[in-house]
Formats: C-alpha cells, sequence, structure tokens
C-alpha cells in the first residue's frame, strides 16, 4: 500500500479525527517511512481537501455547515448522474444480474448493519452501495470526484455518529433506487438518488451519517 493510501485511510477510518493535528515526524514514525513519501502524500491529501497545512504538520480538515452543505449538493448533483447513467447502461443490456445482485447485497447488508446497530458497519456497506453504483455508470470522472466528496463528508460527520433516526427511511429508499436501476429508469433513477442525498443532508444536525 502507498504512504498515500495509509494516511487516507488513518483519516477516514478515524484514527486522525477532524480537528487533530498531523506532524510528518509523527506519520514517519508509525509507518516506518522517510519524510520524503510522507510529505508528498500530504500534498495530496491537502488537495484532496481532507488536510490542511499548518505550523507544523498538517490538520485534519473539519467542514463547516456551509462546507458541508455545498459537498452534499455536489454529491447529490453527482449521485443523479451516475445512478442515471447506471440505469440506462441497464436499459441499454449493458449490465449483467450479477451486477444488480451485487448492488442488491450491498444495500441488503447496509440495512441488516443498521438494523442491527452495527454502525461502522452500516456506513462502509452503506458507502459501498453508493460507490458500485458509480462503478456500473462507468464514468470514471465522476466516480473520482464523489469518492473524494464521500471522505470530507465522512470525515467531518464521524464525531457526530449515533444510531440514525430514519433506517427504515434509508433502506427504502436504497431499494427505490435499486428498483429504478435494476428497471432501466433512468430519469426515476436520478430522481430517487437526488432525493435521497437532499433527505440525509436535511436531517444532518445532531444525527449520524447513514446516507
Amino acid at each position: 500500500m502507498e504512504v498515500y493510501d495509509e494516511v487516507r485511510s488513518l483519516i477516514v477510518l478515524g484514527t486522525y479525527p477532524a480537528g487533530r493535528p498531523v506532524t510528518e515526524l509523527e506519520l514517519c514514525e508509525r509507518l516506518g517511512v522517510s519524510r520524503t513519501p510522507v510529505r508528498e502524500a500530504l500534498r495530496r491529501l491537502e488537495s484532496d481537501g481532507l488536510v490542511r497545512a499548518a505550523r507544523r504538520g498538517v490538520t485534519v480538515v473539519e467542514l463547516d455547515a456551509k462546507a458541508l452543505r455545498d459537498a452534499y449538493l455536489v454529491r447529490a448533483a453527482l449521485e443523479a448522474l451516475t445512478a442515471e447513467l447506471a440505469a440506462r447502461r441497464q436499459r441499454d443490456g449493458e449490465l449483467s444480474p450479477a451486477n444488480l445482485a451485487r448492488l442488491a447485497e450491498h444495500a441488503e447488508l447496509a440495512d441488516q448493519a443498521t438494523r442491527h446497530g452495527d454502525l461502522a458497519a452500516g456506513v462502509r456497506h452503506n458507502r459501498a452501495f453508493h460507490q458500485y453504483i458509480a462503478t456500473l455508470a462507468d464514468n470514471p470522472a465522476a466516480r473520482e470526484v464523489l469518492d473524494r466528496i464521500w471522505d470530507q463528508i465522512v470525515v467531518t460527520t464521524r464525531v457526530s455518529l449515533t444510531a440514525p433516526a430514519r433506517p427504515v427511511l434509508v433502506d427504502d429508499e436504497h431499494r427505490r433506487l435499486l428498483e429504478a436501476i435494476t428497471g432501466g429508469d433512468p430519469q426515476a433513477a436520478a430522481t430517487h438518488a437526488r432525493e435521497h442525498v437532499l433527505a440525509t443532508m436535511s436531517v444532518l444536525a445532531g444525527q449520524g451519517e447513514e446516507a
């Protein structure tokens, strides 16, 4: 694994939470590498919007309310696009039954984990569901930007992770999105994807991120 990937994982998985200062020396000692790859990794992570330069090293970024809302609005637009493209590919016969079965499995795993109170697994499977839609859309540019936005959102909201207030609604929204993609309905898929993200944004205050 590259140093960049290791440091990114430490941030996204919460080892280094939002607002946490991180020095090059600390990372060098933790990862057993020299300063050069660490410095390059931090430069890339700064361009990703996950850290910002500080007096000594960097600080893990925490989005303020406006920046978080902006991130969700961009995510809503991009997820509408990827859902539309995935549904269009299904309509045109480009997706396999195995593709759709895997997407349904991600939705089921996310719902089960959430209902059983395993919030970390719920977030992980939930993200996998949305990432797989982006994969089925076959638009690498959209997938890359979405991954960056997801990272920023997860890092910022991890501290408020609690049992979601609407697990049944979230699962219903996933199922409607899945149905639209499986049915090859691009317009419905885009609509459901956008509404799902915006509904999550609307309950941010005091709620965990079961997106």
